[in-house]
Protein backbone atom coordinates (compact mmCIF):
# COMPACT_ATOMS: atom_id res chain seq x y z
CA UNK A 1 0.00 0.00 0.00
CA UNK A 2 3.13 2.01 0.63
CA UNK A 3 3.17 3.13 -3.24
CA UNK A 4 -0.49 4.74 -2.84
CA UNK A 5 0.81 7.26 -0.65
CA UNK A 6 4.09 8.52 -1.96
CA UNK A 7 4.42 11.91 -3.35
CA UNK A 8 4.38 12.39 -6.97
CA UNK A 9 5.36 15.44 -9.25
CA UNK A 10 2.82 15.86 -12.25
CA UNK A 11 4.42 19.15 -14.73
CA UNK A 12 5.52 20.74 -11.33
CA UNK A 13 2.94 20.34 -9.32
CA UNK A 14 3.32 18.14 -5.96
CA UNK A 15 0.77 15.82 -5.27
CA UNK A 16 0.97 14.09 -1.47
CA UNK A 17 -0.75 10.72 -2.88
CA UNK A 18 -2.35 8.83 -5.68
CA UNK A 19 -5.66 10.11 -4.54
CA UNK A 20 -7.91 12.15 -6.97
CA UNK A 21 -11.14 13.51 -5.98
CA UNK A 22 -13.06 13.10 -9.47
CA UNK A 23 -15.37 15.97 -10.71
CA UNK A 24 -18.77 15.50 -9.66
CA UNK A 25 -21.51 18.07 -10.16
CA UNK A 26 -22.39 19.63 -6.24
CA UNK A 27 -25.44 21.80 -6.82
CA UNK A 28 -23.39 24.64 -4.24
CA UNK A 29 -23.56 28.05 -6.76
CA UNK A 30 -25.25 30.66 -7.20
CA UNK A 31 -27.66 30.42 -10.36
CA UNK A 32 -25.07 32.32 -12.23
CA UNK A 33 -22.25 29.99 -11.40
CA UNK A 34 -20.96 32.05 -8.66
CA UNK A 35 -19.60 29.52 -6.29
CA UNK A 36 -20.43 29.87 -2.58
CA UNK A 37 -18.78 29.71 0.53
CA UNK A 38 -20.25 26.18 1.23
CA UNK A 39 -18.48 24.86 -1.94
CA UNK A 40 -15.09 26.36 -0.57
CA UNK A 41 -16.24 24.75 2.57
CA UNK A 42 -16.57 21.34 0.84
CA UNK A 43 -13.13 21.36 -1.07
CA UNK A 44 -11.49 22.85 1.82
CA UNK A 45 -12.98 19.16 3.86
CA UNK A 46 -11.45 17.31 1.39
CA UNK A 47 -7.94 18.49 1.20
CA UNK A 48 -8.30 18.13 5.02
CA UNK A 49 -9.15 14.79 4.85
CA UNK A 50 -5.64 13.99 2.91
CA UNK A 51 -6.91 13.61 -0.78
CA UNK A 52 -4.22 14.47 -3.16
CA UNK A 53 -5.56 15.82 -5.94
CA UNK A 54 -9.48 17.74 -6.24
CA UNK A 55 -11.04 18.13 -9.35
CA UNK A 56 -14.11 20.58 -9.30
CA UNK A 57 -17.46 19.75 -10.22
CA UNK A 58 -17.82 20.44 -13.89
CA UNK A 59 -17.53 24.33 -14.60
CA UNK A 60 -18.87 25.64 -17.81
CA UNK A 61 -16.79 27.97 -20.13
CA UNK A 62 -19.83 29.63 -22.18
CA UNK A 63 -23.57 30.24 -20.44
CA UNK A 64 -24.91 27.80 -23.47
CA UNK A 65 -23.09 25.47 -21.92
CA UNK A 66 -24.75 25.08 -18.50
CA UNK A 67 -26.20 21.98 -17.88
CA UNK A 68 -27.89 21.73 -14.10
CA UNK A 69 -28.67 23.80 -11.19
CA UNK A 70 -26.13 24.94 -9.16
CA UNK A 71 -23.59 24.66 -11.29
CA UNK A 72 -20.29 26.24 -11.31
CA UNK A 73 -19.17 28.74 -14.05
CA UNK A 74 -15.79 30.28 -15.18
CA UNK A 75 -17.22 32.10 -18.32
CA UNK A 76 -16.36 35.27 -16.65
CA UNK A 77 -14.18 37.24 -14.69
CA UNK A 78 -16.39 38.85 -12.37
CA UNK A 79 -16.03 35.87 -10.07
CA UNK A 80 -12.36 36.10 -9.21
CA UNK A 81 -12.95 36.97 -5.46
CA UNK A 82 -14.76 33.64 -4.94
CA UNK A 83 -12.63 31.71 -6.93
CA UNK A 84 -9.84 32.71 -5.08
CA UNK A 85 -11.45 32.44 -1.71
CA UNK A 86 -12.30 28.54 -2.90
CA UNK A 87 -8.65 27.66 -4.21
CA UNK A 88 -7.32 29.41 -0.83
CA UNK A 89 -9.34 27.41 1.19
CA UNK A 90 -7.99 24.34 -0.51
CA UNK A 91 -4.68 25.28 -0.05
CA UNK A 92 -4.75 26.44 3.54
CA UNK A 93 -4.94 22.57 4.10
CA UNK A 94 -1.92 21.67 2.07
CA UNK A 95 -4.36 20.09 -1.08
CA UNK A 96 -4.34 20.72 -4.50
CA UNK A 97 -7.33 22.23 -7.26
CA UNK A 98 -7.94 21.15 -10.57
CA UNK A 99 -10.68 23.00 -12.43
CA UNK A 100 -12.82 20.83 -14.46
CA UNK A 101 -13.77 22.59 -17.82
CA UNK A 102 -17.20 21.95 -19.85
CA UNK A 103 -19.56 22.94 -22.28
CA UNK A 104 -22.63 20.78 -22.15
CA UNK A 105 -23.56 20.72 -25.88
CA UNK A 106 -26.87 18.83 -26.92
CA UNK A 107 -27.00 17.65 -23.06
CA UNK A 108 -28.84 20.34 -21.90
CA UNK A 109 -32.13 22.14 -22.49
CA UNK A 110 -33.21 25.70 -24.29
CA UNK A 111 -34.32 26.68 -20.89
CA UNK A 112 -31.02 26.13 -19.17
CA UNK A 113 -28.31 27.25 -22.13
CA UNK A 114 -30.77 30.15 -22.79
CA UNK A 115 -30.76 29.39 -26.43
CA UNK A 116 -31.17 26.30 -28.96
CA UNK A 117 -28.57 24.29 -27.43
CA UNK A 118 -25.50 23.59 -29.73
CA UNK A 119 -23.88 20.32 -30.79
CA UNK A 120 -21.69 18.88 -33.35
CA UNK A 121 -24.59 17.87 -35.70
CA UNK A 122 -28.89 18.40 -35.04
CA UNK A 123 -29.45 14.80 -34.35
CA UNK A 124 -31.82 13.95 -31.70
CA UNK A 125 -30.38 10.68 -29.68
CA UNK A 126 -31.39 9.64 -26.29
CA UNK A 127 -28.94 11.14 -24.15
CA UNK A 128 -30.30 14.97 -25.76
CA UNK A 129 -33.44 17.00 -24.13
CA UNK A 130 -34.40 17.99 -27.65
CA UNK A 131 -32.67 18.22 -30.70
CA UNK A 132 -29.78 20.50 -31.19
CA UNK A 133 -28.44 23.09 -33.61
CA UNK A 134 -25.50 21.97 -35.76
CA UNK A 135 -21.98 24.16 -34.96
CA UNK A 136 -21.25 26.25 -37.44
CA UNK A 137 -17.09 26.93 -38.05
CA UNK A 138 -17.27 30.17 -36.34
CA UNK A 139 -19.78 28.76 -33.61
CA UNK A 140 -17.00 25.82 -32.68
CA UNK A 141 -14.24 28.77 -32.77
CA UNK A 142 -15.78 30.64 -30.60
CA UNK A 143 -16.14 27.29 -28.05
CA UNK A 144 -12.41 26.46 -28.40
CA UNK A 145 -11.86 30.50 -27.39
CA UNK A 146 -13.84 30.11 -24.96
CA UNK A 147 -11.99 27.04 -23.20
CA UNK A 148 -8.85 28.81 -23.52
CA UNK A 149 -10.25 31.63 -21.72
CA UNK A 150 -11.58 29.62 -18.84
CA UNK A 151 -8.55 28.34 -18.02
CA UNK A 152 -6.67 31.55 -18.03
CA UNK A 153 -9.11 32.69 -15.46
CA UNK A 154 -8.16 29.19 -13.40
CA UNK A 155 -4.75 30.26 -13.91
CA UNK A 156 -4.68 33.54 -12.44
CA UNK A 157 -7.41 32.43 -9.52
CA UNK A 158 -4.52 30.02 -8.29
CA UNK A 159 -5.33 27.06 -9.29
CA UNK A 160 -3.16 24.42 -9.99
CA UNK A 161 -4.47 22.83 -12.75
CA UNK A 162 -7.42 22.53 -15.49
CA UNK A 163 -9.14 19.61 -17.10
CA UNK A 164 -10.61 19.04 -19.71
CA UNK A 165 -14.32 17.28 -20.14
CA UNK A 166 -14.14 15.12 -22.30
CA UNK A 167 -16.22 12.67 -21.81
CA UNK A 168 -19.89 11.39 -20.26
CA UNK A 169 -21.76 13.16 -23.66
CA UNK A 170 -20.80 16.61 -23.45
CA UNK A 171 -19.60 18.56 -25.99
CA UNK A 172 -16.36 17.14 -26.49
CA UNK A 173 -17.05 13.49 -26.47
CA UNK A 174 -20.13 14.77 -28.60
CA UNK A 175 -17.41 15.66 -31.55
CA UNK A 176 -15.97 12.28 -30.57
CA UNK A 177 -18.36 9.91 -30.80
CA UNK A 178 -19.54 8.73 -34.18
CA UNK A 179 -23.19 8.57 -32.56
CA UNK A 180 -23.12 11.83 -31.92
CA UNK A 181 -20.91 13.50 -34.58
CA UNK A 182 -22.68 13.19 -38.52
CA UNK A 183 -20.29 16.12 -39.77
CA UNK A 184 -19.46 15.98 -43.48
CA UNK A 185 -16.57 18.72 -42.81
CA UNK A 186 -12.68 18.61 -41.21
CA UNK A 187 -14.43 17.86 -37.36
CA UNK A 188 -16.45 14.83 -38.79
CA UNK A 189 -16.00 10.86 -40.52
CA UNK A 190 -12.50 9.67 -39.45
CA UNK A 191 -11.26 9.37 -36.15
CA UNK A 192 -8.82 11.70 -36.90
CA UNK A 193 -11.30 14.61 -37.72
CA UNK A 194 -13.60 13.31 -35.01
CA UNK A 195 -10.91 14.18 -32.38
CA UNK A 196 -9.91 17.58 -34.19
CA UNK A 197 -12.11 20.18 -31.94
CA UNK A 198 -10.60 18.32 -28.53
CA UNK A 199 -7.36 18.81 -29.91
CA UNK A 200 -8.09 22.22 -30.80
CA UNK A 201 -9.22 22.89 -27.31
CA UNK A 202 -6.28 21.60 -25.63
CA UNK A 203 -3.98 23.60 -28.50
CA UNK A 204 -6.17 26.49 -26.99
CA UNK A 205 -5.70 25.93 -23.42
CA UNK A 206 -2.41 25.05 -23.82
CA UNK A 207 -1.91 28.35 -25.11
CA UNK A 208 -3.82 30.64 -22.24
CA UNK A 209 -1.65 28.57 -19.77
CA UNK A 210 1.25 28.18 -21.10
CA UNK A 211 3.77 24.95 -21.07
CA UNK A 212 4.50 25.09 -17.19
CA UNK A 213 0.86 24.48 -16.20
CA UNK A 214 -0.50 21.18 -15.89
CA UNK A 215 -3.18 20.57 -18.40
CA UNK A 216 -5.32 17.24 -18.18
CA UNK A 217 -8.41 15.99 -19.88
CA UNK A 218 -11.38 13.26 -19.06
CA UNK A 219 -11.81 10.62 -21.40
CA UNK A 220 -14.55 8.05 -22.33
CA UNK A 221 -12.80 4.54 -22.85
CA UNK A 222 -16.38 3.74 -24.32
CA UNK A 223 -19.37 5.39 -24.79
CA UNK A 224 -21.27 1.69 -23.88
CA UNK A 225 -23.79 2.84 -26.36
CA UNK A 226 -24.50 1.23 -29.68
CA UNK A 227 -22.75 3.41 -32.28
CA UNK A 228 -20.92 5.43 -30.31
CA UNK A 229 -17.40 5.90 -28.74
CA UNK A 230 -15.30 3.06 -29.06
CA UNK A 231 -12.23 1.97 -27.15
CA UNK A 232 -10.00 2.15 -30.71
CA UNK A 233 -11.37 5.67 -30.87
CA UNK A 234 -10.20 6.98 -27.15
CA UNK A 235 -6.78 4.81 -27.69
CA UNK A 236 -6.73 7.08 -31.37
CA UNK A 237 -7.57 10.47 -29.10
CA UNK A 238 -5.39 9.48 -26.38
CA UNK A 239 -2.40 8.88 -28.60
CA UNK A 240 -3.01 12.30 -29.85
CA UNK A 241 -3.25 14.03 -26.37
CA UNK A 242 -0.09 12.20 -25.76
CA UNK A 243 1.74 13.45 -28.65
CA UNK A 244 0.46 17.23 -28.01
CA UNK A 245 2.05 16.63 -24.13
CA UNK A 246 -1.45 16.16 -22.39
CA UNK A 247 -0.16 16.30 -18.82
CA UNK A 248 -2.51 13.44 -17.62
CA UNK A 249 -5.89 11.77 -18.88
CA UNK A 250 -8.35 10.43 -16.91
CA UNK A 251 -10.10 7.58 -18.19
CA UNK A 252 -13.87 7.09 -17.92
CA UNK A 253 -17.04 5.55 -19.31
CA UNK A 254 -20.44 5.44 -20.23
CA UNK A 255 -23.29 8.77 -21.11
CA UNK A 256 -26.35 8.86 -19.24
CA UNK A 257 -28.32 6.94 -21.97
CA UNK A 258 -25.66 4.43 -21.34
CA UNK A 259 -28.09 2.48 -19.55
CA UNK A 260 -26.59 0.03 -16.24
CA UNK A 261 -23.22 0.65 -17.60
CA UNK A 262 -23.26 4.92 -16.92
CA UNK A 263 -20.59 6.82 -15.18
CA UNK A 264 -22.27 6.62 -11.73
CA UNK A 265 -23.30 3.01 -11.72
CA UNK A 266 -25.08 1.19 -8.63
CA UNK A 267 -24.76 -1.77 -6.69
CA UNK A 268 -21.08 -1.92 -6.14
CA UNK A 269 -21.58 -3.98 -3.14
CA UNK A 270 -18.09 -6.11 -3.78
CA UNK A 271 -14.82 -6.02 -4.66
CA UNK A 272 -15.39 -7.58 -7.86
CA UNK A 273 -17.84 -5.01 -9.45
CA UNK A 274 -15.08 -2.08 -8.18
CA UNK A 275 -13.09 -0.64 -10.80
CA UNK A 276 -16.09 -1.11 -13.91
CA UNK A 277 -13.53 1.09 -15.77
CA UNK A 278 -10.03 -0.40 -15.10
CA UNK A 279 -10.46 -2.58 -18.62
CA UNK A 280 -10.51 0.44 -20.39
CA UNK A 281 -7.89 1.93 -18.69
CA UNK A 282 -5.53 -0.60 -19.42
CA UNK A 283 -5.79 -0.38 -23.07
CA UNK A 284 -5.56 3.13 -23.38
CA UNK A 285 -2.49 2.82 -20.69
CA UNK A 286 -1.06 0.68 -23.55
CA UNK A 287 -0.64 3.06 -25.91
CA UNK A 288 0.55 6.46 -24.14
CA UNK A 289 3.46 7.92 -22.36
CA UNK A 290 1.42 10.51 -19.86
CA UNK A 291 0.40 9.59 -16.24
CA UNK A 292 -2.97 7.79 -16.12
CA UNK A 293 -6.06 7.98 -13.38
CA UNK A 294 -8.56 5.87 -13.58
CA UNK A 295 -12.23 6.59 -11.63
CA UNK A 296 -15.28 4.06 -11.55
CA UNK A 297 -16.88 2.26 -8.75
CA UNK A 298 -13.49 1.98 -6.57
CA UNK A 299 -14.41 1.32 -2.59
CA UNK A 300 -11.84 -1.05 -1.43
CA UNK A 301 -7.94 -0.43 -0.47
CA UNK A 302 -7.10 -3.60 -2.05
CA UNK A 303 -8.59 -3.04 -5.47
CA UNK A 304 -7.12 0.33 -5.41
CA UNK A 305 -3.77 -0.75 -4.88
CA UNK A 306 -4.25 -3.64 -7.67
CA UNK A 307 -5.01 -1.02 -10.06
CA UNK A 308 -1.64 1.00 -9.42
CA UNK A 309 0.85 -2.16 -8.84
CA UNK A 310 -0.53 -4.65 -11.12
CA UNK A 311 -2.09 -2.25 -13.99
CA UNK A 312 0.14 0.07 -14.12
CA UNK A 313 -2.08 3.25 -13.51
CA UNK A 314 -0.84 6.09 -11.65
CA UNK A 315 -3.81 7.55 -9.97
CA UNK A 316 -7.41 6.31 -8.66
CA UNK A 317 -10.07 8.76 -8.77
CA UNK A 318 -13.20 8.43 -6.86
CA UNK A 319 -16.11 10.86 -5.94
CA UNK A 320 -19.36 9.35 -4.41
CA UNK A 321 -16.99 7.88 -1.46
CA UNK A 322 -15.76 11.49 -0.49
CA UNK A 323 -19.19 12.63 -0.47
CA UNK A 324 -19.63 10.14 2.06
CA UNK A 325 -16.54 10.67 3.43
CA UNK A 326 -14.27 13.58 3.16
CA UNK A 327 -11.94 12.38 5.57
CA UNK A 328 -11.48 8.58 3.74
CA UNK A 329 -8.12 8.97 2.21
CA UNK A 330 -7.00 10.07 5.77
CA UNK A 331 -8.95 7.13 7.55
CA UNK A 332 -6.85 4.86 5.23
CA UNK A 333 -3.87 6.66 6.51
CA UNK A 334 -3.93 6.08 10.01
CA UNK A 335 -4.34 2.28 9.92
CA UNK A 336 -8.44 1.74 9.45
CA UNK A 337 -8.45 -0.03 5.76
CA UNK A 338 -11.56 -0.86 5.61
CA UNK A 339 -13.66 -0.42 2.42
CA UNK A 340 -15.67 3.15 1.72
CA UNK A 341 -18.87 3.22 3.51
CA UNK A 342 -20.33 4.44 0.05
CA UNK A 343 -23.32 1.75 -1.18
CA UNK A 344 -23.25 3.67 -4.58
CA UNK A 345 -26.73 4.50 -4.01
CA UNK A 346 -26.73 7.93 -6.01
CA UNK A 347 -29.00 9.40 -3.42
CA UNK A 348 -26.55 12.46 -3.03
CA UNK A 349 -27.06 13.63 -6.31
CA UNK A 350 -30.78 14.20 -5.36
CA UNK A 351 -30.54 16.81 -2.80
CA UNK A 352 -28.84 19.27 -5.21
CA UNK A 353 -31.88 20.40 -6.53
CA UNK A 354 -33.90 20.31 -4.13
CA UNK A 355 -32.07 21.66 -0.95
CA UNK A 356 -28.86 23.46 -3.23
CA UNK A 357 -25.90 21.08 -2.43
CA UNK A 358 -25.19 17.29 -2.53
CA UNK A 359 -24.55 14.97 0.17
CA UNK A 360 -24.87 11.57 1.36
CA UNK A 361 -28.66 11.07 2.75
CA UNK A 362 -27.69 7.72 4.34
CA UNK A 363 -25.26 9.37 6.44
CA UNK A 364 -27.61 11.91 7.09
CA UNK A 365 -29.96 8.92 8.07
CA UNK A 366 -27.47 7.52 10.07
CA UNK A 367 -26.87 10.52 12.46
CA UNK A 368 -30.10 11.56 12.97
CA UNK A 369 -31.25 8.16 14.40
CA UNK A 370 -28.21 8.73 16.94
CA UNK A 371 -29.87 11.42 18.02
Amino acid sequence: MKKLFEKTTINGMTLNNRFVRSATWEGMCEEDGRPTARLASCYRDLAAGHVGLIITGYAFVRPDGKQLPGKMGIHSDIFATEMRALTQAVHNEGGRICIQLVHAGGQTTTETAGRRPLAPSAVKVEQFPEEPEAMRKGDIDEVIAAFGNAARRAKEYGCDAVQLHAAHGYLINQFLSPLTNRRTDGYGGSGENRSRFLLEVYESVRRAVGPDFPVFAKLNGSDNLAGGLEVSDAVHAARLLDKADIDAIEVSGGTSASGEENPVRTKIDSPGREAYNLALAREIRKSIRCPIMVVGGFRSLDVINGAVIENGIDYVAMARPFIREPQLVKRWQKGDLSPARCISCNGCFEPGIKEGGIYCVVEKKEAHKKT
